[in-house]
């Protein structure tokens, strides 16, 4: 024998029954709430399992949720271990050492966050000052900015040079509207840094071609 299929009636009372027992899935829950809406008479079922659910609660006190959160917390951020609190001077110089150490990683931490402060090498400038190139040396770089004047006309280029005593020119790199930055140690005294007006590109030979415009001896004044 089996079971005669329910009548609409009994099938939308059932859906209602599913409704306020909260058994439905995410899309029946949905449409059913769609249908509430636009349904006076499903509606009217729903409020019906809902007067009659009611009273299942009654038997059960109100219960306050946990505070977890102390817990919580607990575990994200342990506390470190207190340590055994000293008589007299003992609890005043181990807060002074604390402070102390804190201001030494303050320090520490200053002093590897600050860039090192670039040192001037030489100035390269003509008789008027009309042109100027800075030469200074940080960490294991020169850094050369014309500071005066501008680059060279179009079609040529300004290029640095540096002579060691009784030796031949090398180029440094050419000069244009960024500094230029090269990897170099900083150069001794005697040392000689020069610029010359070389074609676009650079000196084709690999050492000044053009004339040399300006000079500066390391350890001179410029």
């Amino acid at each position: 024998m089996t079971d005669a299929p329910l009548t609409p009636r009994e099938a939308d009372d059932a859906l209602a029954a599913e409704y306020v027992l909260g058994v439905l899935e995410l899309a029946e829950r949905s449409a059913a709430e769609a249908r509430i809406k636009r349904d006076s008479a499903f509606a009217a079922m729903v409020r019906g399992w809902e007067t009659r659910m009611e009273g299942l609660n009654d038997d059960f006190k109100p219960v306050s949720a946990p505070d977890l959160l102390p817990k919580i917390e607990a575990r994200l951020f342990p506390a470190a271990p207190l340590a055994p609190a000293r008589r007299g001077f003992g609890l005043t110089f181990g807060w002074l050492s604390g402070a102390a150490l804190a201001a030494v990683l303050a320090l520490a931490t200053m002093a590897t966050l600050t860039p090192p402060r670039p040192d001037l090498v030489a100035t390269l400038a003509t008789a008027d000052n009309r042109l100027a190139y800075r030469i200074t040396h940080f960490g294991a770089a020169l850094q050369v900015t014309r500071v005066a004047g501008v680059p060279a006309v179009a079609g040529q280029v300004h290029e640095l040079w540096i002579i060691a005593p009784n030796a031949n020119p090398v180029s440094l790199g050419l000069l244009q509207d960024r500094p230029l930055v090269v990897t170099y140690p900083e150069p001794p005294a005697g040392f000689v840094f020069a610029v010359s007006v070389e074609p676009e590109g650079g000196s084709p030979t690999g050492q000044p071609t053009g004339p040399v415009i300006l000079t500066a001896e390391v350890g001179q004044d410029t």
